[in-house]
């Protein structure tokens, strides 16, 4: 390891730095120093993969200095005390990975100049996933290559060894060292532009279904799990509702498409202690579901929005609705979610907005089916540029499968309503191009649809639901069935009485410009009219 006199100047900053954020920015400023000599699609899983690396090594550690205070505190002996120390089921039993001697990443960063950086990373990676078969064939093999620079790989191995991802601001070492995967799992979607949209759903979107689902416990799923940040936000909502040893209470079931993303996932589940299903490799939900027969309790998924090469199969149990057309996927992931719901699942899920009024190849008929089964709860129109990876405006849909009023838990009976929420104006820039909904927003629209399911939350707090003009409105289903199950919230809510406000102030802007081009065209006639006198004058000079 570098000595206090050589460490970089990244180092020198980052062994001052004081907050998660501080070191979030100085390692992504270090490791954005290997971009140039990695592959890209490559780059994430290899900065990851390293901060993998460090947590399991870290949280082994952790375990071992318990267990070396258990051990004192009973009487053994230091000489007795290494057979203990290395006992793996001293680990596991506690849900700790059990890290062989050459993945430790003292012992890592200790032979790195000696023995190849690159080499040692590759025989880490090998050791752990040998040693814990739920890692098997999840962690990245690629750092003792010719492409790789390895001295700055072994600048960067320096630097998180410095990096001290321990408890902090009060907070656990596990919650900082997650607190900075996501960081990571963010500027990568940022920087990767629209394909990072496959990965990674922005933050206070995810909240938002969380909050609005209340996942106390049970199961959820999601058939498009990119890197897994459904499933770590259910988990803090747990801990933030019921205390960190109630996370155990939710069991995660979860599908990846893509082989990279699925490691992502797995592994942003074990940085943050979630025991997650998430099959035993990727695979397509539709051509190959990994939970045939999953029943679950909650149902988060950001499915890629408009997919038209997809698995489509004319007679599959799934589409009780009506066939998807084959050129869109929109209708054929909820009805998916939909049989994955038990008899009083719940889910959230994000699409394009088209999904809510597309009449096209049949859509039209599945949403009419799909609302007259009485499935669809709310919809809520999102805000623009929430989604830096594509322009494309979204909504969420959340399903039910029984909103009656569910005995003990005295829900208000909400059969045949749907309550929908035009969130379009929330909402802050945090910079050009991006917009996040705040704590301010996220609470108003969650309240509201709890008001309106009247969950004890909020009977407790007083609040009770009402429609708010150019916000909420809950509509009858005959009063969906007039509007032609259109499920577009600016129909109900009061958005239609401004769009046809707008029309008019948008004909008079018309009618103002067509009578500015009038005077520009005859002004241009009079102009060209001039210009052939001149010239019939320059002719008959010349004659």
């Amino acid at each position: 390891m570098a000595t206090a006199a050589k460490r970089p100047t990244d180092q020198a900053e980052l062994f001052s730095a004081s907050t998660a954020k501080e070191i979030q920015a100085i390692l992504w400023k270090a490791a954005d120093k290997l971009r140039g000599s990695i592959d890209a699609a490559q780059y994430k899983e290899f900065v990851l993969g390293l901060i993998f690396l460090k947590y399991v090594s870290d949280a082994f550690d952790e375990r071992r200095s318990e267990l070396a205070t258990e051990l004192a505190d009973d009487g053994i002996t230091e000489e007795r005390m290494d057979d203990f120390l290395e006992d793996r089921d001293e680990y596991t039993g506690a849900h700790v990975f059990w890290v062989p001697e050459i993945a430790r990443w003292s012992w890592i960063a200790a032979n790195a100049k000696s023995q190849g950086v690159g080499k040692l990373l590759d025989e880490a990676m090998d050791a752990v996933m040998a040693e814990n078969p739920s890692l098997k064939g999840v962690l990245p093999k690629i750092f003792n290559r010719d492409n790789i620079d390895q001295k700055r790989l072994a600048e960067l191995v320096d630097l998180i060894s410095d990096a001290r991802f321990g408890a902090s601001e009060g907070k656990p070492a596990q919650d900082v060292l997650g607190e900075v995967y996501e960081y990571f799992l963010g500027n990568f979607a940022r920087a990767e532009g629209k394909r990072g949209g496959e990965f990674y759903t922005p933050r206070s979107v995810v909240q938002l279904i969380v909050e609005i689902l209340e996942p106390y416990e049970g199961r959820v799923y999601d058939p498009a799990c990119g890197s897994g940040g459904m499933f770590v936000q259910a988990a803090k909502f747990i801990e933030a509702h019921r205390g960190r040893g109630h996370k155990a209470d939710l069991s995660v079931f979860g599908q990846e498409l893509n082989e990279r993303t699925w490691r992502l996932a797995k592994m942003n589940l074990a940085i943050h202690g979630i025991d997650g299903n998430l099959a035993t490799r990727w695979g397509d939900t539709f051509a190959e579901d990994k939970h045939a027969d999953l029943k679950a309790d909650f149902v988060m998924a950001n499915p890629p929005f408009n997919i038209k090469d997809w698995a489509r199969d004319e007679g599959d149990a799934r589409w009780k609705f009506g066939v998807p057309p084959k050129n869109n996927a929109n209708y054929a992931w909820l009805q998916h979610m939909v049989s994955k719901l038990g008899e009083r699942g719940t889910a959230g899920v994000v699409l394009a907005n088209g999904s809510m009024s597309s009449e096209s190849s049949g859509e039209g008929d599945i949403r009419q089916a799909m609302v007259e089964a009485d499935l669809v709860a709310c919809m809520v129109a999102l805000p623009p540029q929430l989604f830096r990876t594509t322009q494309i405006a979204a909504c969420l849909w959340f399903l039910a499968k029984d909103k009656s009023p569910q005995g003990a838990r005295r829900l208000d009976d909400r059969r045949e309503e749907i309550l929908f929420i035009d969130a379009r104006s929330m909402g802050e820039m945090v910079d050009r191009t991006e917009r996040i909904l705040t704590d301010a927003d996220l609470a108003k629209i969650a309240d509201t649809y709890h008001a309106w399911r009247g969950t004890a939350s909020t009977r407790e707090e007083g609040l009770t639901y009402g429609d708010e003009p150019g916000f909420c409105f809950s509509a009858r289903l005959e009063t969906v069935r007039e509007r032609g199950y259109l499920l577009t919230p600016g129909r109900y809510v009061g958005a239609v009485e401004a769009e046809e406000e707008d029309s008019e102030v948008m004909t008079e802007r018309i009618a103002a410009l067509t009578e500015e081009l009038f005077h520009l065209f005859k002004e241009s006639d009079r102009q060209q009219d001039l210009v052939a006198k001149l010239l019939g004058g320059l002719e008959d000079a010349n004659s």
